[in-house]
């Protein structure tokens, strides 16, 4: 049985925030300052330094998801990562988008050399990465994503599984401690790699390695 590393996308491997800021300033005229993963105070009007309230912060990420996700970027040795991970173990793209974004998600990680399957998922991640879990036979598997509350959820409901915060944005990376519920902190790809290639090696899922 092959091990399964279910990855995140936006922070992950494609950057998202940098983008999405540059496109809030050209097209809406609002500053985006994040200071951590937490963006709910990070927008404000230009026009009045208004706070963009979180019912419009979410309007405007649904604008830049799908019609201006060709502005992300690759993430360093994210791609290189993924190929020499294929080797060993199946890979599953879990992103927090809505459901008609898929298959712009699909084709905007094909365009970056990234042909793995993908699922949306709206809310905690726990629930979802259980049930991939189970459909592939309970293998040992790996779970990377930047938010804090996403590894919380994992661990609460498939404690089997390796969790590695991985906060990919510089800028935000400064400013995002380590996920208390996640194994590990690491930010980097070609470190991440080791990390993972590790864990599969080891064959022991994650409640065994810590029992």
């Amino acid at each position: 049985m092959r091990p399964l590393l279910i990855t995140d996308c936006d922070e992950v491997l494609l950057h998202m925030v940098r983008h999405f800021g540059s496109w809030l300033d050209e097209a809406h005229a609002i500053d985006f300052r994040p200071n951590g993963t937490n963006f709910t105070d990070s927008m404000r009007r230009r026009g009045d330094n208004s706070l963009v309230e979180p019912e419009a912060m979410w309007s405007y990420l649904d604008g830049f998801f799908p019609g201006e996700m060709g502005r992300q970027t690759l993430v360093p040795h994210a791609r290189e990562a993924l190929a020499a991970l294929a080797d060993q173990a199946d890979i599953v793209v879990l992103t927090n988008l809505k459901d008609h974004c898929r298959s712009h998600r699909v084709t905007q990680l094909a365009t970056h050399g990234i042909a793995h399957r993908v699922e949306c998922n709206q809310g905690g991640k726990g629930a979802p990465v259980a049930r991939l879990v189970a459909e592939f036979g309970n293998p040992v598997t790996v779970f990377v994503d930047d938010l804090e509350h996403h590894h919380e959820s994992v661990a609460r409901h498939a404690p089997s599984v390796h969790r590695l915060h991985m906060v990919a944005e510089p800028d935000i990376a400064a400013h995002a401690p380590p996920a208390p519920h996640a194994h590990a902190r690491i930010d980097d790809w070609a470190e991440a790699q080791r990390w993972i290639a590790a864990r599969f090696a080891a064959g022991l899922t994650a409640d065994a390695a810590s029992g």
